[in-house]
């Protein structure tokens, strides 16, 4: 879809992003907090550089139920990361800060946001752009589009849109209006 191109505008801006995935490198990174929980649930993850995560989706092939445990441990560390961050930010008076949460709206994440944006793309556009990282495969898209919301719907309950289909200017364009809306916005 684009978002993490479009949440780079947002820092580009200078509006304090934090990024999940990039939370989740750090969590299981060598002395991350999720490090050791993990090496107890799966100790051939855990090597001297932190969790492998090749070897966590082997062993998630092996065993269906293991996401779940996986997940039971990673969300909450995420979660206060995410909390750390923005409460640093908020105690600086920061008026904006955003958050990059893939699957926000499957896990309920929405609840604890002031508003939602949204990256969106036409779904040719966006199988397009996954199919360019290295090692995607089709089955593993579409995997990763089966557990997610959507897209008209989330469009539809998000309070901001972003077409990243025109183009980087384009959406560029669009994160400064989305900034100058919710800068007009005492409670943003």
């Amino acid at each position: 879809m684009g978002k993490s191109t479009t949440a780079g505008f947002f820092r580009d801006a200078g509006v304090p992003v934090w990024d999940a995935d990039a939370a989740v490198h750090r969590l299981y990174a060598a002395g991350g907090a999720a490090v050791a929980p993990l090496a107890a649930l799966v100790p051939d993850a855990a090597t001297e550089k932190g969790i492998d995560r090749g070897a966590l989706k082997a062993a998630m092939a092996g065993d269906p139920a293991l996401l779940s445990r996986i997940e039971a441990i990673v969300h909450p560390l995420v979660a206060a990361d995410r909390a750390a961050f923005v409460d640093r930010h908020a105690a600086d008076g920061v008026p904006l800060i955003v958050c990059d949460i893939p699957l926000l709206y499957e896990t309920g994440g929405e609840a604890g946001m002031s508003g939602v944006l949204v990256v969106t793309a036409p779904a040719a556009v966006q199988r397009q752009r996954v199919l360019e990282r290295p090692g995607m495969t089709d089955e593993m898209f579409d995997t990763i589009l089966s557990r997610q919301m959507p897209d008209a719907e989330k469009r539809a309950r998000a309070d901001f849109v972003i077409d990243t289909s025109g183009g980087l200017n384009a959406a560029r364009e669009a994160v400064m209006d989305v900034i100058a809306k919710i800068g007009g916005q005492q409670d943003a």
